[in-house]
Parts: C-alpha cells; sequence; structure tokens
C-alpha cells in the first residue's frame, strides 16, 4: 500500500493539475468544449490508480482532510468579489433562474422514478439517482441514505448514493463546457476575448486601449491582504455556523463564508479598506483548482464500475436530460446572451453534481473567451442556498407518495 502524506498528497494534486493543463491546451476536443483542468488531471490519476490497483494489487491512500477548508476559502473569495450593485443588475436574471430550475428538479425526480421502474429497482434509487444526489450532492445523498438504509433496509444504499453523487459530480464537469461551446457557436455569441481576437485578425489597433486600460499586476502585499480577508471569512463562517446550528433552517458554513465576504467587499470601502479583485479571485480559483482535484484523484474507479450497472444507465440519462434542459429551457430563459452560455455550463454542473464543479465550468469558459460578471453572482447565490430549499421541497414531496415508500 502507498500511503501518500497530506504535503505528498497535495504535490500529487499539483501534478495533476500541471497534467490536466498541458493536456486541455494540447488536445483539441479538451480544449475545443472547455473542459476544467482539475476535472482532465483528477480522472487520469484516479484511472492510473485504478489499474495500478488491478494488476498489481497496489492501493494508494491518499490524506485529502483539507478538502473542506479549501472549499471554504473559495467561498469566502466568492464574496469578497460579489459586487452587490452587479447583483442588483442581474436581480432579474437571477429570478428567472430560480424559475427554471424549479419544474428541472421535479423532472430529474420523475425520470429517477421512471427509469427505475423500467429496470425494477426500488423507487428510492430513482430518487438517489435523482435530485438527492445529483442536485444535493454527497452531504444530501448521505442524509437521506443513512435514513432509507434504517427504515426500507436496502441494502448497499449509502456506498450506492456515494457513487451516484461522485459520477454525477464528474458528468457535470464533463457536459457543462460542450453545452455552452454550442450555444455560443450556434448563436454566434462572443465574450470580450473573442472580441479583441477578431480585432486584431481584423487589423484594427487595440494596443493603446489596452495600455491605456491596463493595472499595475497586484503584488505580495495585495496578495497578503486578500488572504487575510479570505481566512476572516474561513473563521468567521465557521464560528457564525456552530452558533447557528440548533436553528430550525440548517444554513451551510460555506454560505456564511461567502455571506461575511460580501459584506467585506461592499461594506470596506466605508472603512478604507480596499481589496484587488484580482488577488481574490487568483486565491479563490487556486483553492478551487486544489479541492477539484483531490476530489476527483479520490474517485474510486474500481467501486463505479462494480457498482455503476443500472445506476450507470440512470445517471447517462440524467445527463443527457440536464444537457438538453440547460441549452433548451435554460438558455433561452436567461436572455439567449453570452452570460445565458456560461450559466447554463454552470447549471450542468451544479444540477448534476456540485457548486464547485459550476464554478469550474464557468472559469474555464471565461478563460477563454472573457468575463461573465453577473454569472459569478447568480450561480453561487443560486447553487450555494437556494437550490437547497427548492430540493429539500421537492423531495418532501415525493418521498410522501405512496408507491416511493420512503420516510
Amino acid at each position: 500500500m502507498i500511503s501518500l502524506s497530506a504535503i505528498e498528497t497535495l504535490l500529487a494534486c499539483c501534478f495533476v493539475l500541471v497534467a490536466g493543463r498541458v493536456l486541455t491546451s494540447r488536445v483539441g476536443v479538451l480544449a475545443r468544449y472547455s473542459i476544467p483542468d482539475p476535472v482532465v488531471g483528477g480522472i487520469l490519476f484516479a484511472v492510473l490508480v485504478f489499474l495500478l490497483t488491478d494488476f498489481s494489487g497496489v492501493t494508494v491512500a491518499l490524506e485529502a482532510n483539507i478538502r473542506p477548508t479549501l472549499m471554504l476559502i473559495f467561498f469566502g473569495c466568492v464574496g469578497l468579489t460579489a459586487n452587490l450593485k452587479l447583483l442588483a443588475a442581474g436581480g432579474p436574471r437571477l429570478i428567472a433562474f430560480l424559475l427554471v430550475l424549479i419544474p428541472f428538479v421535479v423532472l430529474q425526480n420523475v425520470i429517477g422514478l421512471g427509469m427505475a421502474w423500467l429496470l425494477d429497482l426500488h423507487p428510492l434509487m430513482g430518487l438517489i439517482a435523482g435530485s438527492i444526489t445529483l442536485v444535493g450532492g454527497h452531504g444530501t445523498g448521505a442524509a437521506y441514505a443513512g435514513s432509507f438504509a434504517d427504515v426500507n433496509n436496502i441494502q448497499n444504499i449509502m456506498t450506492l448514493a456515494m457513487t451516484s453523487a461522485t459520477i454525477g459530480l464528474v458528468l457535470g464537469g464533463l457536459i457543462g463546457g460542450p453545452v455552452a461551446e454550442r450555444l455560443l457557436k450556434r448563436h454566434k455569441l462572443k465574450g470580450s476575448l473573442d472580441r479583441v481576437d477578431a480585432d486584431l485578425e481584423g487589423g484594427n489597433d487595440v494596443a493603446g486601449t489596452a495600455d491605456s486600460n491596463r493595472q499595475a499586476p497586484p503584488d505580495s502585499s495585495t496578495y497578503i491582504v486578500s488572504l487575510t480577508a479570505a481566512f476572516v471569512c474561513l473563521a468567521g463562517g465557521i464560528a457564525l455556523a456552530d452558533m447557528a446550528q440548533d436553528w430550525p433552517v440548517n444554513i451551510p458554513n460555506f454560505l456564511w463564508c461567502m455571506l461575511i465576504g460580501i459584506v467585506i467587499r461592499n461594506l470596506g470601502g466605508w472603512l478604507g479598506l480596499k481589496l484587488d479583485d484580482r488577488a481574490t479571485e487568483m486565491i479563490g480559483t487556486l483553492a478551487l483548482s486544489i479541492f477539484l482535484g483531490l476530489t476527483m484523484m479520490t474517485l474510486d474507479v474500481g467501486s463505479v464500475l462494480a457498482l455503476a450497472g443500472p445506476l450507470a444507465i440512470i445517471l447517462l440519462v440524467q445527463a443527457i436530460f440536464a444537457a438538453v434542459y440547460a441549452s433548451l429551457v435554460v438558455f433561452r430563459a436567461l436572455k439567449k446572451d453570452y452570460e445565458a452560455a456560461v450559466i447554463s455550463a454552470a447549471f450542468c454542473g451544479f444540477s448534476m453534481g456540485a457548486t464547485a464543479t459550476a464554478i469550474a465550468n464557468m472559469q474555464a469558459l471565461v478563460r477563454r473567451h472573457g468575463p461573465a460578471p453577473e454569472s459569478f453572482i447568480v450561480v453561487p447565490v443560486t447553487g450555494a442556498f437556494l437550490v437547497d430549499i427548492i430540493n429539500v421541497t421537492v423531495l418532501t414531496t415525493f418521498l410522501s407518495l405512496p408507491f416511493v415508500g420512503g420516510l
């Protein structure tokens, strides 16, 4: 057995991220469809570990306990770059996004139940391969699976739930980029970087404009200030989550971190505190990349193959439905512009996996095509909190149906 320490695991993750970057920049199909670097490198690592174990019997253990901390830092940085003026401007888009999300969660469970019936599975397996693990993620999946195991005595329900959430996370990272790239191409939409490239190809002089708008790059002190603010969000968010754990409504700790960041970002100016968004975004991107890389690296390919079977069929159908819904419903409801295409990619991410996957999908797109500021407000707010309220409400309704046999 090969057991990697925390430092060795982080080193391996860095190699994974570098490998993912090299592959996405040099393999045409990966670059063309904006597949996130951590997804590519992490899956490659997981497959190699599976082959090593399968052929030699040697297992690899990773020390990945830092993942929750990285996720909280990331959401703190999201809050620290959240301009409420942009949120006000994106209010109609946020409302439209929520309106199309509600029927999707319902239909996702209808598809899960229908596929479970066709494959002669327990109806609860349809919900497990529905919004419980896909919209809800690993945390919601573990909570419901524990209850199902106690009440309904379904064998391996916890393992199946974790496998479903993991496969969904991978699929969400794989389909988001292609969906958005197809929308951009079909509707001839361009981001700011695309327009600059077009100007350069057309012989227009954009150098003077670029020079006039160029800012000095962040220095070490700038990064230290942003990092300090991120750790304030981290410590404050954990403290508030502990204080609020007995509240009737469960507010996740990462939402507290993001809310503290929003307060610092929008009220700190009155106290003379100004953060450089470029430094904050770099810290957040780094935390997200390592988090997602570690998550993909710990994917147990052997368990996925052993348990896949009917579950994989249901999840494949769910992925196709999410891609179609994002293209035909989400994109059209959100004004059919560049921001709508970016949010459609994010929708694929958290409708099949997690908010982290949604953000990674967006980052891969904006790195290639240009910023989408409204998207980075609408998606975290929806994915961090509002979607959980919708999901719990819909699941409670489905579990109350007599033929489901829920709680």
